[in-house]
């Protein structure tokens, strides 16, 4: 069952970024949507990282 659902994450994720460059050279509306949305999520799961680093304790930085 994890196998299959990493296996629809990874082909979404593809998927996704198939349309950003296929949107990119002018496709479809329907490709310029998923384009959009893809962009989108990728731009939240980074500020979740950003603010998951700057909030979790630890900066990396050394004495």
């Amino acid at each position: 069952m994890a196998v299959l659902l990493l296996s629809l994450a990874l082909l979404l994720v593809v998927g996704g970024c198939v349309c950003i460059v296929r949107a990119a050279r002018g496709g479809p509306r329907w490709v310029r949507v998923v384009a959009a949305v893809t962009v989108g999520a990728g731009e939240l799961v980074s500020r979740s990282g950003r603010s998951r680093q700057r909030w979790g304790g630890d900066s990396g930085s050394g004495d």
